[in-house]
C-alpha cells in the first residue's frame, strides 16, 4: 500500500507542476488553488509513505515520478520536444527507480 500511496504522491507532484504552467499562461486564482492543493496532497502522501518506507527509497522515487511524470505532460499536452538524450535521461531515471525499489526491504 505504501508503494502505491508514493507513486500516487509523485502523480499530484506532476499534477501540481502542470497547474503551476498553466498558470503562467493564463494567471487564475483556481489555478494556483489547484496547484496548492495538489502540492498540500502530494507531501502528505508522501509524509505517509515515509512513514512505511526507507526515506533513500521515497524521497528519490517520489522525486522521479513527479520529473517522468512532467516531463511526459510537457510532451504529450505542451508540445516541448524531446530528442533522444531527453529521452535516455528518462529511462535512466525510471531505472534508478526501479533498482532503488527493489533494493527497499519493504
Amino acid at each position: 500500500m505504501a508503494w502505491i500511496v508514493l507513486i500516487f504522491a509523485g502523480l499530484l507532484e506532476t499534477a501540481w507542476a502542470g497547474t503551476l504552467k498553466l498558470a503562467t499562461a493564463r494567471p487564475s486564482v483556481w489555478l494556483i488553488g489547484l496547484a496548492a492543493l495538489c502540492i498540500i496532497s502530494s507531501l502528505v502522501a508522501l509524509y505517509w509513505s515515509m512513514a512505511r518506507l526507507p526515506l533513500g527509497v521515497a524521497y528519490p522515487v517520489w522525486t522521479g515520478v513527479g520529473a517522468v511524470g512532467s516531463v511526459c505532460v510537457s510532451v504529450i499536452l505542451l508540445h516541448q520536444r524531446i530528442g533522444p538524450m531527453g529521452i535516455l535521461g528518462l529511462i535512466l531515471l525510471l531505472v534508478g527507480m526501479v533498482l532503488l525499489a527493489m533494493d527497499s526491504p519493504h
